[in-house]
């Protein structure tokens, strides 16, 4: 990764009139700031379908593959015709400046289905056969899944009849043919999101920005990768997971993170010469320039916790083919561009395995005021050129939030102490922009709450809480000159600029 910067901002979060930020016109003009303030990357959280029962997690998907229908644009919908005349009037609450879920997928359903409408009174223009042709391997399966999901109320997979939960080929082709529209439908939108999705990339590129995306390194049960591929994870025989991933006892939490995902079973994806794994990555390198593999670590040693545990505290940690894995997908791909989230506890094995492979892990400043300061490997002047840089990422506080209400006494001293110079709430964030900017790492990453120097109201998310999360959205105003020219300025003083 050469020298450079970029802004950690989730689509959600983007203006829009349609209450969620998505692929139009504001992700245009977003790509345009990040040109314009010299900026080479734009980070993502995950672009998978989320779900109003899980808290809207993206995080929390029920496919690997998908991508999420509530980033699809009613504006560009009207532009490309799929709308005809068709002009709703957004609701009043969708004007809000936090992300009114079920508001949204209200009138983004009203939308679709009109679309879909439209859609079928027309012959299928070539693009879309050809999209269902070339990502069928994956397109076929998780259009049935949510259709029969819908069709059994949202019930979970393993709880649908017994013929269809264990996939039998004739009852899934008598359901395919009973639920045929809504099948097609689900086809229509991944088709959309999709048609959307390579010119904004591609914009982004021409401009000289590059896409970091993000791969939670689980799936979670209740998705179509689950149901399709069930022996590739430890399933009882009622379909249900034997044991859970989390992470034990730490920084967030002194009871672990229970996440509950299946478990992969690795003894098969070896068998299978992770074929399942290597297509994931693959799709995923189509999608992104650069892919961040969220909890990196469970590659090399995952924790495994019974299924039965209400928390992750009596869990175990499990070794996994890390190493010969991803030798198996650099072969497949010669250049891996993969940002290594390696955060927490980590083991030697694991460092081993990212200096083999040249993989660059995460370094954020909110660690780094401790105890230990000297030797803290987040503090600046430990890093090395090969990691990326965060004041924070999306699961911790803001900056301002952080020193107004988690900082002690004693962090905040060390803080000043360390920049030889008092810190407040109003200038810390400009200050630990500077320490990341200034850094020797080849890449500087902040989130876009920190350059507005928001308080701990705007985080987006907090780990502990279910409810409540991954809402916060910038506001059209916030985007002001004189910030555009500060950033700009910082990033051109330290070497980070776009030439």
């Amino acid at each position: 990764m050469d020298r450079g910067s970029g802004i950690l901002c989730h689509l959600t979060s983007l203006p829009s009139r349609f209450g969620i930020g998505d692929m139009g016109p504001w992700a245009y003009r977003f790509a345009d700031f990040l040109s314009e303030t010299k900026q080479r990357y734009w980070q993502y959280l995950p672009l998978n379908p989320t779900d109003l029962e899980y808290f809207n997690s993206p995080y929390h998907s029920i496919s690997a593959f998908a991508g999420n229908p509530l980033l699809i644009s009613p504006e560009l919908l009207f532009q490309h015709g799929f709308l005809g005349q068709y002009h709703p009037e957004p609701l009043p609450q969708l004007k809000e400046p936090l992300v009114d879920y079920p508001s949204v997928v209200a009138i983004k359903n009203e939308l679709f289905g009109e679309a879909y409408r439209q859609f079928k009174k027309y012959p299928r223009p070539e693009d879309f056969i050809l999209f269902c042709e070339e990502q069928n391997w994956w397109l076929d399966d998780f259009a049935l899944f949510m259709a029969l999901k819908s069709h059994f109320g949202g019930k979970a997979w393993n709880s649908w009849p017994q013929e269809l939960r264990d996939r039998d080929g004739k009852a899934l082709q008598s359901a395919k043919a009973e639920i045929h529209e809504e099948y097609e439908k689900q086809k229509f939108l991944q088709y959309l999101f999709f048609k959307q999705w390579f010119p904004l990339k591609a914009y982004c590129n021409r401009r000289g920005i590059k896409i970091i995306g993000d791969m939670p390194i689980y799936v979670v049960h209740d998705s179509a990768e689950a149901w399709v591929h069930p022996t590739l994870f430890y399933l009882d025989d009622e379909k249900m997971p034997s044991v859970v991933a989390g992470v034990p006892p730490d920084y967030f939490s002194e009871t672990g993170q229970l996440w509950g995902n299946p478990v992969y079973r690795w003894d098969v994806l070896v068998q299978t010469g992770y074929d399942w794994w290597i297509r994931r990555v693959g799709h995923n390198l189509s999608l992104f320039d650069l892919v961040r593999v969220d909890h990196f670590r469970g590659f090399i040693a995952f924790w495994e916790i019974p299924a039965r545990e209400k928390t992750a505290i009596h869990g175990r940690w499990v070794t996994a083919p890390g190493r010969d894995f991803f030798q198996s997908l650099s072969k497949k791909f010669p250049r891996l561009p993969i940002i290594a989230e390696d955060l927490g506890v980590i083991t030697q094995d694991v460092w081993e395995v990212m200096n083999h492979f040249g993989f660059p892990g995460m370094k954020v400043l909110l660690f780094a005021f401790g105890d230990g300061l000297p030797t803290n490997p987040y503090a600046p002047h430990n890093h090395l050129k090969n990691c990326v840089v965060y004041t924070g990422t999306h699961d911790n506080n803001t900056v301002r939030g952080w020193f107004e209400n988690e900082a002690s006494a004693e962090d905040k001293r060390r803080l000043s102490q360390y920049l030889g110079r008092e810190v407040s709430a109003e200038n810390v964030h400009l200050e630990l922009m500077r320490l990341a900017m200034m850094s020797v790492a080849n890449t500087a990453i902040i989130p876009m709450q920190d350059i507005l120097g928001l308080a701990g109201e705007a985080r987006m998310n907090r780990p502990s809480k279910k409810a409540g999360n991954w809402r916060w959205r910038l506001m059209q105003d916030q985007l002001t000159d004189r910030m555009k020219n500060q950033i700009r300025e910082m990033t051109e003083i330290y070497g980070r600029a776009i030439e």
